[in-house]
């Protein structure tokens, strides 16, 4: 195997959308119909893997010259939905802000210009024969973005602890040691890494996001949270009402502690912040809000640790 292949990368998190076959029109449908029968299916790691081997060559690839064929597959109520990877959009997409993330040079240094000059040429040209395309998958760097948890509630949590890998030491309880740890865990099949996800129906998930508002909207001015619910259930209404969508903390469980993803119930904190706003209580409501911030603020604060 090679370095790129076995490396774990992290630390992002994802919004996923999953829709039932249904949705999507043919001949795709029939393409995801086969690929649901499959008896595995890559997962993210995976993805991350292949993109990152892109980026080895001289110039390198930072948009794949083709389209992935591939998607996560899930199933609501014993019905078969599907997430396509659409990677090589979501490339695109993530050029476009890595822009205003990086000095210039740094970016030159990162990707040549001319290999910038020609990506954003070839998604112009792509953008002009596909306008409605958008993605089945939203993606975070370093956290997870407090408005996503406004689309879940706590029974909507699912967390699977963590196995080490044989002989992995005891006690590794810093976030060094637990993304050491993480990064030996299923190199070789042996152990697993911790799980911390949240999924609920599409339904619901719009119900919330536009209760959300509504308290937001009647308590404070706008401002970023409510543009950030708005630009999310803009996003939400492109996809099918018995969709699945999931918050999947993806690579961000190999940077924390086991037990700080085991205690978070960071989408109880929010629901209670908007409740106490819908009661009126403000001063409460600040106080759930400033606790989850706080806590998502260290995990942000890991980006420049040594």
């Amino acid at each position: 195997m090679s370095v790129a292949s076995s490396v774990l990368i992290p630390y992002a998190s994802y919004l996923r959308v999953y829709e039932p076959l249904a949705a999507f029109p043919e001949p795709e449908r029939t393409h995801w119909a086969r690929y649901a029968r499959l008896p595995r299916t890559p997962g993210a790691q995976e993805e991350l893997r292949r993109s990152l081997a892109d980026l080895l060559p001289t110039p390198p690839v930072p948009v794949p010259v083709h389209e992935s064929g591939e998607a996560f597959v899930a199933r609501l109520d014993g019905v078969v939905v599907i997430c396509p990877w659409r990677t090589r959009l979501r490339g695109w997409l993530a050029l476009q802000e890595l822009a205003g993330q990086f000095p210039e040079p740094v970016l030159d240094a990162m990707l040549p210009p001319v290999v910038r000059v020609q990506v954003e040429s070839d998604y112009e040209r792509w953008l002009s024969r596909n306008p409605d395309a958008r993605p089945w998958i939203r993606t975070a760097v370093w956290q997870v973005p407090l408005r996503w948890f406004a689309l879940f509630g706590d029974e909507d949590r699912e967390y699977e602890p963590g196995e080490r890998p044989a002989g992995a030491a005891e006690g590794a309880g810093d976030a060094g040691a637990a993304s050491a740890s993480a990064a030996g865990a299923g190199a070789d099949g042996e152990g697993r890494a911790p799980v911390l996800r949240y999924r609920t129906t599409m339904a619901q998930a719009r119900r919330r996001l536009a209760r959300a508002l509504r308290a937001l909207r009647e308590s404070i001015d706008d401002g970023p949270m409510t543009e950030g619910l708005i630009e999310v259930g803009r996003w939400l209404e492109e996809f099918h009402p018995r969709a699945l969508v999931e918050l999947d903390f993806g690579g961000l469980v190999h940077a924390v502690p086991e037990e700080w993803l085991a205690a978070d119930r960071s989408a109880a904190q929010l629901a209670e912040g908007l409740a106490a706003l819908r009661a009126g209580d403000g001063e409460r409501a600040s106080e759930a809000y400033g606790r989850l911030a706080e806590r998502w603020r260290v995990v942000r604060d890991l980006r420049f640790a040594n």
